[in-house]
């Protein structure tokens, strides 16, 4: 019996069962096409403020494993499924997606037909909704319907965190990067300490002048959720750490630090969410097939002189990275901590590394 709903704000509805926490949520409903990744999705600070509806239709057949959370809590106000899978099928599970959702108080909902979710967003753009269980469709779209806009509230300011931390050094860390969390996930930390680099995450709000008095030798600004129109101050430091320390910016760093550089961003109509998106390096014709998780994009319209577009996405044009020709600056719009995959991204940072190399005179 159905007993949960998702209404959305257009005033369609969706019926099905509660599968987490009794009660309600509300949140920007946004869909993901990866077909695998769902717990690191789950624990991505990207989705804060939103409903994520994955459109893969059996979600949870391999359980729930820890070791693959990319941060500390569920982020995603709320889960939208076809079909949950009744049992975990994997040696490494420690339990069940349910028992996850529910011992998180996270609501969700599956029996939904997710395809027609997917395609109302897809033709209409990313709208407010909300999942609830003790609601009826009129009391729901009502209280819908008087929610403030998901652009309007600094989401970073939610997951970033609240005071600088080391990450686990290697032995003989070989670089110092200071990492500025606007959404950090943990495989970005692990995948710079694997290239020896000894990391220190910062909140974002954090000066430029407190990021350079730790001395680092480059300088990593982290995806993360919400509108980059919000962050002025994130984009005043990030303009006054160019041409001060190599500098590397990830989906939200990457339109901040593109602010920083002269250009603009903009609203997509229903965003990047998957795994599957080809995207092309202008500088060595290479395409790469990239995880991404994004609703904003760089306008490259006011780039100041000596910065330049170095990736496009061959889906839709938009741009997948930005460079400058005189300083030690590299974007990409895209997760190459690939997680979930694919993996081909994974060398962008061993780009980096060889940045603050040249930079540093190192070997």
């Amino acid at each position: 019996m159905p007993d949960a709903l998702l209404v959305l704000a257009d005033g369609s509805a969706f019926a099905g069962r509660s599968i987490g926490a009794r009660g309600r949520a509300d949140g920007e409903v946004v869909f993901n096409t990866s077909m695998t990744g769902y717990e690191e999705m789950l624990t991505d600070p990207s989705y804060a403020g939103q409903i994520l509806v994955l459109t893969y239709p059996m979600i949870g057949n391999y359980g729930i494993d820890p070791a693959v959370e990319e941060s500390g809590r569920i982020q995603p106000c709320a889960l939208v499924i076809r079909e949950l899978a009744p049992f975990a099928s994997h040696p490494r599970s420690q339990g069940t997606l349910r028992e996850l959702l529910e011992s998180r108080g996270i609501v969700a909902i599956d029996q939904v037909d997710t395809r027609a979710v997917t395609r109302r967003i897809r033709s209409y753009g990313v709208m407010l909704g909300t999942v609830t269980t003790d609601e009826t469709y009129e009391e729901a779209l009502a209280r819908v319907r008087s929610l403030p806009s998901y652009d309007s509230i600094d989401w970073v300011s939610t997951v970033t965190a609240e005071a600088p931390y080391d990450w686990e050094a290697p032995a003989e860390p070989r670089y110092r990067v200071a990492v500025v969390d606007g959404g950090v996930k943990r495989n970005i930390l692990r995948l710079l300490r694997a290239r020896g680099c000894a990391v220190r995450v910062f909140p974002a709000s954090t000066p430029a002048s407190v990021l350079l008095d730790w001395k680092p030798d480059g300088i990593v600004w982290s995806p993360g959720p919400g509108d980059p129109d919000l962050l002025e101050a994130a984009v005043r430091e990030a303009r006054a750490l160019i041409g001060r320390v190599p500098l590397f910016g990830i989906c939200l760093g990457h339109q901040v630090i593109g602010r920083a550089l002269g250009a603009t961003t903009f609203k997509l109509p229903f965003g990047h969410r998957g795994g599957n998106h080809p995207v092309k390096d202008l500088v060595t014709g290479r395409v790469t097939i990239t995880a991404q998780n994004h609703g904003y994009a760089v306008d490259p319209a006011g780039l100041v002189e000596g910065a330049y577009v170095s990736h496009i996405n061959l889906n839709d044009g938009t741009v997948e990275g930005l460079a400058m020709r005189t300083e030690p600056v590299m974007t990409i719009q895209y997760h190459s901590e690939a997680c979930p995959g694919p993996l081909d991204s994974t060398p962008m940072f061993d780009r980096f590394v060889q940045m603050m190399a040249e930079v540093k005179g190192a070997p």
